[in-house]
């Protein structure tokens, strides 16, 4: 079975912003994946931070595997109130800046909780991989990314995906 991946929407921020939403997300995909390219304003070692579905109830964990050639450590959260994906330090470049993917599995099934996979890198800070939950049934239809210091620079790309057969 061929894996199809189909733009639903890309953003390239014209300024610096601290929050981009993607709503009114169809529920004819299978899987969600949301890809971020850029950089921060300053290397405050922000985090890019997501919530669904406007839900600000303790609803997220999270677990997160983080290397930089060095040292690798881990980490958990458990009833917070958003998604963190960790790659922070951020170069202050866009053209050097950090790629970071969001995976949502099975984001419009309603009888289940929702996986989330994330990983990233920062030239400053390495790799990460996250793995979290979403405790909620509903299906996702709505993505708010923001970041938790700082701001987005200018020329930096969100690019939503919805994968067509997983």
């Amino acid at each position: 079975m061929a894996i199809t991946y189909e733009p639903i929407a890309t953003t390239t921020l014209g300024s610096a912003l601290s929050t981009i939403s993607f709503t009114s997300i169809s529920g004819s995909y299978t899987d969600l994946i949301l890809v971020f390219v850029g950089a921060q304003t300053n290397n405050a070692q922000g985090d890019l931070q997501f919530r669904f579905n406007s839900d600000t109830g303790s609803n997220y964990s999270r677990t997160i595997l983080s290397g930089n050639g060095t040292t690798a450590s881990s980490n958990r959260s458990s009833s917070v109130t958003f998604f963190r994906g960790e790659a922070t330090s951020y170069p202050d470049t866009v053209d050097g800046g950090t790629v970071q993917i969001l995976q949502l599995m099975d984001y419009s099934n309603t009888t289940t909780y929702k996986t989330v996979l994330f990983r990233g890198n920062s030239a400053a800070s390495g790799t990460d991989a996250t793995v979290g939950l979403w405790r909620s049934t509903s299906a996702i239809t709505a993505i708010e990314c923001y970041i938790d210091t700082g701001t987005l620079k200018s020329g930096s790309m969100f690019t939503l995906y919805g994968v067509l057969a997983a």
